[in-house]
């Protein structure tokens, strides 16, 4: 009873239940009034009723088999398309696209049905650590938590694969508790990553022990409880 009594006194700081997510009041708006889409900066008062986790692409085949050319981009978007258009006009302004690098993460394809459809896309950075780790690329096993954030950083820098599109979130993932190792450097990867951005971290966490964890990494490491999302905070 005591740790239910401690994780709802930490949960208790300004979050909200939506879509099995538990959100920080305020999306990543960066103290600045708004948020990075893939057509740059949006003020909030453009923002207006936001979709907080979708996919419009994912590819389940592993990070060592990936790639663009498993998928016809131009057939994609004209499946997606009339699907953003419907919600645009129930009254979406926004959508969070969750799909990481190394899922089937295409920033140039979000863009196009961005201006497209007039949706707002948010893309992310970051590596999905769930499942096993089947979504991790080789490099993630051998680099450091500093060495995996500076190339999450550089995306926020300069841009997603050349594009010049930025990502507006950190998304990452882990299995149930206890965290493997390479989970635990992937949550302290993103704690550089957003004390460097000051970039939102959503994890998907397996369970509410795994949550805990992951609180405890990112505190250590100087991150405070709102720049958090706890994604399938159902789970618990």
């Amino acid at each position: 009873m005591a740790k239910r009594l401690n994780r709802r006194k930490f949960i208790r700081q300004s979050v909200t239940m939506q879509g099995g997510s538990l959100l920080v009041s305020k999306l990543p708006r960066y103290n600045t009034g708004g948020l990075m889409t893939v057509n740059g900066w949006t003020p909030s008062d453009k923002t207006g009723f936001i979709l907080s986790h979708e996919h419009i692409l994912v590819d389940f085949i592993g990070a060592g088999k990936v790639t663009p050319a498993r998928y016809d981009a131009n057939e994609v978007f004209e499946i997606a398309l009339p699907k953003l258009l419907a919600i645009k006009e129930r009254g979406c302004n926004t959508m969070v696209e969750c799909t990481p690098a190394w899922l089937g993460r295409d920033v140039r394809l979000l863009k196009r049905l961005s201006v497209a459809s007039g949706l707002n896309i948010i893309t992310n950075t970051g590596y999905y650590g769930a499942a096993g780790e089947k979504y991790l690329p080789a490099h993630a096993f051998t680099e450091t938590a500093s060495e995996v954030a500076a190339r999450w950083i550089n995306e926020w820098k300069y841009g997603v694969e050349n594009s010049g599109i930025k990502p507006g979130f950190i998304k990452s993932g882990v299995d149930k508790f206890p965290l493997s190792g390479v989970q635990r450097k992937m949550v302290e990867a993103s704690a550089i990553t957003h004390l460097a951005t000051g970039l939102t971290i959503g994890i998907h966490t397996g369970d509410g022990a795994a949550a805990m964890e992951e609180m405890k990494i990112l505190e250590t490491n100087g991150v405070n409880a709102e720049a958090w999302i706890w994604i399938h905070a159902q789970n618990e």
